[in-house]
């Protein structure tokens, strides 16, 4: 099979909602070290940069800060909570599977870049029953960077088998757009995920509003990059 194009999408707050698991997991933290939750309506901006930046910014909402030692602690606390409660509420937005199936149907080939880490990246799309729609699932660890390193998206793309010429990016927020302005592919940003920044102020090339809008943005990128 020929592809047509590489679509690669970033994974919390664009592909999945997955922010009352991981802002459990933070509070989680939190109450360990007698600090107070955080409310999900005020956390949800927070996520993006992966689970120590999620900690250091969960523990600056209280004025808070610690030492490396202690966030290293902190961090291996979250990920060994949340490997075991990483789907518990978590779900596709709404439309997501229509929309891959959509551009699988097109011819489109399609991969996931996240800063979240590759096996939980992986843990997680597999209880959703979505693994097997990515030709490849890279995250912060997998190649030693993150975005909006240019080098993580340039070695998704290579491992899904594409071609970043004919790559569109998908994200939520400014590391999804920072990573894509800086490998030269075009984006399409998503409203409804998490950034502290309004994605529309972060200038996407297409901004899409609910999922089944999805491939139609696709298709009228590609007609204006080819």
């Amino acid at each position: 099979m020929t592809f047509r194009l590489t679509i690669v999408f970033d994974l919390d707050g664009t592909l999945v909602d997955t922010a009352p698991d991981l802002i459990d997991a933070l509070n989680h933290v939190l109450d360990r070290e007698g600090l107070p939750a955080v409310p999900l309506h005020a956390a949800r901006n927070l996520i993006g940069a992966g689970a120590r930046k999620l900690i250091e910014r969960g523990l600056e909402v209280d004025g808070r800060s610690a030492s490396v030692s202690d966030i290293d602690r902190m961090t291996a606390d979250f990920i060994a909570y949340y490997a075991d409660h990483i789907a518990d509420t978590s779900r596709p937005f709404e439309g997501l599977e229509g929309a891959l199936d959509d551009l699988a149907a097109r011819g489109h080939r399609l991969a996931v870049c996240t800063n979240k880490l590759e096996w939980l990246s992986k843990r997680l799309l597999d209880r959703l029953g979505l693994s097997a729609r990515f030709a490849a699932i890279c995250g912060a660890d997998t190649f030693g960077v993150a975005k909006p390193d240019p080098a993580i998206l340039r070695q998704t793309v290579a491992r899904a088998a594409g071609a970043l010429s004919s790559t569109i990016m998908v994200g939520d927020a400014g590391t999804d757009i920072g990573v894509a302005r800086r490998a030269g592919v075009p984006v399409i940003g998503v409203s409804f995920g998490y950034t502290e920044v309004p994605i529309a102020e972060l200038n996407p090339d297409l901004l899409i509003h609910h999922m089944s809008e999805l491939p139609g943005a696709v298709a009228g990128l590609a007609k204006k990059t080819n």
